[in-house]
């Protein structure tokens, strides 16, 4: 079989996949978050955090739910770090540096899970699974809590109350993100990866080198590294590691957990807002963006000229073999998509087009299909964006979903779509300016400017991927690199949930003849074009001076 074959039915498979759960698990979802049971041991957690589940909350009080739990979590997590080497299970390893240590709980606590470290030389067993793996599951629950926020704000009409930050905390954790990270773990072990708390091993190679390999829970914390989109990988080479990607199955496994909740929350909308044709047009768009992006990084990868590439069927560099090309290409255009650290290759070894596209999923806001609940409140911030250029088309108020946009509202989203390309252009211009980017830069020219806008795009946008040719721990980018994930994931959080408290504080507008059908394959379409024009009118010119610049020079 020609290995374009094989990847057309890879890719068959992974879509036919997520098409059979889309409906059962977006309506399960649909159904956690407007249920009005409380399971007994969500009960207790109640309890032992002193939350009321049934006191509604406006978008403040929604707020200041996110906002402390994320602070307290990220404090947490910077003790952990910090006296690791004196709790059980250190593994005989130091503790982690301030400057580290705060861009590592920044970095989970914000669903990015950058990593400037090797996770099998410097997290010990208790950081990893009480600190790094934890932080896997609450993070990912915290998007997920916004998203639904926002789709409340859309349901209800003339109140401003958007529900319970705790409550939709915890059901995401306890209904949805553990149950399938064990049904998952559990395949993944059954697959071969490692799952255990042993001491580090000293093995002798096939050259008679001594080599130190470390050994824990790896299946777990894989399951929900990419269930939750974080990213977080036990050991440096994350899932081109064996133990944590074994084999094929385990390869198209992790791709379809990446997958698999963003593409299903879409439906979790259409039921909540009592239109699930609105949620197909929300998935549509998210799909083509998706699919076409596969297609071109796969093409770039397998088409390459070059003796070598020609050679060898396809550009190898920097990809793990038992993978290949192909599955390498879905991968890496999944996680950038997603935003996910999770990676299978080196997206520094890409080809230049290739490596562009790549940081293009980035910057669009990773909403095709994006973060765990951050993809689908991207998405919808899109929309509305979308409405409002149809309506100065047609010269009538904007609506959506029987909501007005009006100046209040387009500001709000106005300042959402702001924030991330004003931390990713003013971080690499500022890296770039001191000369702290330049010497971080493993290669020079259009390339080395490439790994250094790649570092901070995937900071500010919560990613956690990275070129793998960029020095990321020093001092001044662990902290610049940690305030751009902290200003990335939150303050688009506090435009998202005003947003959500000024729909749900109106009064429902009836639909007219004039009303824009955004349920239509026309509007689907309207919303990709101004997804990639606001897009390429913002980040082209930083594109041009690097992988568009490296791609034509090849």
């Amino acid at each position: 079989m020609s290995p374009v074959l094989a990847d057309v039915l890879l890719v068959t498979a992974l879509v036919g996949a997520l098409a059979l759960v889309h409906r059962p698990l977006g309506d399960h979802m649909a159904a956690v978050y407007s249920s009005k049971r409380h399971l007994r041991v969500e009960q207790w957690i109640y309890r032992a955090v002193g939350a009321n589940p049934d006191a509604e909350m406006r978008w403040p009080a929604y707020l200041r739910g996110v906002l402390a739990f994320s602070a307290v979590s990220v404090l947490f997590l910077y003790v952990l770090q910090r006296v690791q080497d004196k709790l059980p299970l250190s593994l005989g390893f130091k503790a982690i540096t301030p400057d580290q240590a705060f861009n590592t709980a920044v970095s989970f606590v914000s669903n990015t899970n950058w990593q400037s470290y090797a996770g099998e030389t410097a997290m010990s067993h208790v950081t990893q699974t009480a600190g790094l793996a934890v932080q896997n599951f609450v993070s990912a629950a915290v998007g997920m809590a916004v998203a639904v926020a926002l789709v409340r704000g859309f349901a209800r009409s003339r109140t401003g109350d958007l529900g319970n930050f705790w409550t939709d905390l915890v059901r995401g954790v306890v209904r949805v993100l553990l149950p399938i990270s064990v049904v998952a773990a559990v395949l993944l072990i059954a697959a071969g990866a490692v799952q255990n708390f042993g001491d580090i091993h000293t093995l002798t190679t096939l050259t008679g080198d001594k080599q130190d390999v470390s050994p824990g829970a790896v299946a777990s914390q894989e399951a929900i590294k990419n269930l939750g989109t974080n990213g977080g990988g036990f050991f440096n080479a994350n899932s081109a590691h064996p133990f944590e990607n074994p084999n094929g199955f385990t390869n198209l496994l992790e791709i379809f957990l990446l997958l698999v909740i963003p593409f299903s929350l879409p439906r979790t909308f259409g039921r909540m807002v009592g239109n699930v044709r609105q949620g197909y047009a929300i998935v549509a768009a998210m799909g083509i963006i998706w699919l076409l992006a596969v297609v071109a990084v796969t093409w770039v990868e397998f088409a390459h000229p070059g003796t070598a590439s020609q050679i060898a069927g396809g550009s190898t560099e920097g990809k793990e073999q038992r993978f290949g090309e192909g599955p390498s290409s879905l991968f890496a255009v999944s996680t950038t998509m997603t935003s996910t650290g999770s990676v299978n290759s080196f997206h520094d070894s890409f080809q230049g087009l290739s490596g562009g596209v790549l940081l293009l999923g980035m910057m669009l806001g990773e909403i095709a299909p994006g973060g765990v609940g951050s993809g689908l409140y991207g998405m919808l911030i899109m929309a509305v964006i979308a409405v409002f250029i149809a309506g100065l088309m047609v010269g009538r108020t904007p609506e959506y979903l029987g909501k007005k946009i009006g100046t209040r509202e387009i500001k709000l989203a106005a300042c959402y779509i702001l924030v991330t390309p004003a931390l990713v252009l003013i971080g690499t211009a500022l890296a770039m300016a001191l000369g702290t980017g330049e010497s971080s830069m493993t290669n020079t020219g259009a390339h080395g400017f490439s790994e250094v806008l790649y570092a901070y795009t995937s900071a500010s946008n919560n990613n956690g991927s990275a070129f793998a040719g960029f020095a990321a721990n020093t001092e001044y980018h662990n902290t610049m690199l940690g305030l751009c994930m902290a200003l990335g994931r939150f303050l688009p959080m506090v435009f998202v949930l005003a947003l959500a408290g000024s729909l749900a504080g109106q009064k429902p507008v009836p639909d007219t003849a004039g009303t824009l059908r955004t349920e239509k394959p026309l509007f689907t379409g309207l919303l990709v074009g101004a997804i990639m024009i606001i897009t390429g009118l913002t980040f082209f010119p930083a594109l041009a001076l690097g992988p568009l610049a490296e791609g034509l020079a090849t």
